[in-house]
Parts: C-alpha cells; sequence; structure tokens
C-alpha cells in the first residue's frame, strides 16, 4: 500500500525533527486535511525555531484567521515583515504587508 503525502511528511519530520520544510509541509497538509490545531503547531515551531523561515508567516496567519484569532494572525504578520525586511525579501514583505492591510480592513 502507498504511503499518503500525510504520512510521508510525518515521517520526515520524525526522522529529522529540524526540517524545516517538512514541518512546513506537514502543516501546510494538515491544515488543508482540516487538522488546524496540529498545523499551527508546525508553524509555531517554525516561527520559534526558525524564525528566518519566511514562508510561514503568511501561511500561519492565515491559518490563524481561520481559527478566529485574527490578533494573534496580526502579530504574526508584524513579526513577518520584520523578519522579511532584514532579509531584504520585497516581494514576500509586501505580500505579508497587504495581508496585514486587509486583516485590518475586515
Amino acid at each position: 500500500m502507498e504511503k499518503t503525502r500525510l504520512e510521508i511528511l510525518r515521517e520526515t519530520v520524525a526522522t529529522d525533527p529540524d526540517n524545516t520544510f517538512g514541518h512546513y509541509g506537514l502543516a501546510m497538509e494538515l491544515q488543508n486535511t482540516g487538522q488546524l490545531a496540529e498545523a499551527m503547531q508546525h508553524f509555531g515551531f517554525l516561527l520559534t525555531q526558525h524564525p528566518e523561515y519566511s514562508a510561514a508567516y503568511f501561511q500561519a496567519s492565515m491559518l490563524l484567521v481561520k481559527m478566529g484569532r485574527s490578533k494573534e494572525a496580526q502579530k504574526v504578520l508584524e513579526s513577518g515583515i520584520e523578519v522579511t525586511g532584514r532579509q531584504g525579501n520585497t516581494h514576500a514583505q509586501s505580500e505579508l504587508q497587504q495581508a496585514l492591510s486587509d486583516l485590518a480592513s475586515e
């Protein structure tokens, strides 16, 4: 029997607990399958243990909004804007700024 994407990602993280892409992929897959709290745990790992992993900020904030935690989403976006600014990642920074603006107008 072939393994599911979720099983493969879980194995990746179990084998290499510091694998940033593994945590990100697992968080996305968990979110897609409705396992929001567990998805947030993996995004939380990235935001605390690998704050330079800029892709996590946008996705974590969108998940927090989906979970009804808009104030936390705002803080995540603000942190992401800081990080991407330090990195010189203007594309990601502008996406985060737009998401923050959209959230503020809701």
